[in-house]
């Protein structure tokens, strides 16, 4: 009887579950009648995707990728870009200029030494020391490599602050690295070449004379040097029929150079006048002359 009853209840068990399990779970909708059927309430349909919604919405505006004017737009930004840094690489003295002597100005571009300039001194270790001057006598730390002729006593005669120059004769082999080295603490540095330099080391050292805010000046040729400064012609004087001595050298300086002007630049200066200063030549006006002007002498007719 037991087993009876038992057989019972769990065969009305089943049968509730499986009516409970009928009215939870709703009839799954036939694939077919999903976009097609719509009264029914019990179809669910699927929701859109984005680029149906797109199409229908006809207010909406659709956007499209243009590559093409996209690319053309960056190489625009990059050429300005390229553009602007050529600017500010440039040679423009007008912009950062160190201090120089006056003598010097009306042969170098804009009237001073250009920031991170190159400049090509011949032969002349006075016209050298000149390029020096004016920077050391404001403060500038000056460097000298491999220039043993330089003479101390005429650089302190001149100006040249004898406390900030540094001075290395002979730096062997290893000039274009001590030159290099010293371009980090010195506004100013002037090297001899002894040897062949590259444009590569130009470049280089160029760049960091640009980033110390400093300028080299090289006693014999260098390449691509923005001015080359050269005595074409002087004169002695002070030495007369036999006896006297040398009292001061005018001479003629000639500037030439990518980053002067089309033709060559002349200035007569007093290299060195007779104080050791480099100076200047300053105009002569002759006997004859008052206030600048010449007096015209004209024959006039005297009565007897």
């Amino acid at each position: 009887m037991f087993e009876h009853e038992g057989m019972q209840t769990a065969a009305a068990l089943l049968s509730s579950g499986r009516e409970t399990s009928g009215r939870s779970r709703p009839a799954r909708p036939d694939p077919d009648r999903i976009h097609t059927d719509l009264s029914d309430p019990d179809l669910v349909r699927p929701e859109p995707t984005r680029t149906e919604q797109v199409r229908s919405d006809p207010a909406r505006p659709v956007r499209r990728v243009d590559h093409l004017g996209d690319a053309r737009a960056a190489l625009d930004r990059i050429t300005a870009l390229r553009s602007r840094v050529a600017e500010m690489e440039a040679t423009r003295v007008d912009v950062q200029g160190l201090p120089t002597a006056p003598a010097l100005q009306p042969l170098l571009p804009g009237g001073a030494i250009r920031v991170g300039g190159a400049y090509a001194v011949q032969e002349s270790v006075l016209l050298a020391m000149t390029m020096l001057q004016a920077a050391s006598a404001e403060g500038a730390w000056c460097a000298v490599v491999g220039v043993p002729s330089f003479g101390v006593e005429a650089a302190a005669a001149m100006g040249i602050d004898l406390e900030r120059l540094v001075l290395v004769p002979d730096p062997g082999d290893q000039w274009l690295t001590v030159t290099a080295a010293l371009a980090d603490v010195a506004q100013i540095v002037l090297t001899r070449p002894l040897g062949r330099v590259v444009p590569g080391d130009v470049s280089r050292l160029s760049a960091r004379l640009r980033q110390r805010g400093g300028a080299l000046v090289a006693l014999g040729s260098w390449p691509g040097a923005d001015v080359t400064l050269q005595v074409t012609d002087s004169v002695w004087s002070g030495i007369g029929d036999g006896y006297g001595h040398l009292v001061e050298r005018r001479a003629t300086v000639t500037a030439s150079g990518r980053a002067g002007a089309g033709r060559p630049v002349h200035a007569e200066l007093l290299l060195p006048a007779a104080d050791g200063a480099v100076r200047p030549v300053e105009p002569v006006t002759t006997a004859g002359s008052v206030g600048g002007a010449s007096r015209v002498l004209r024959p006039v007719a005297v009565a007897s």
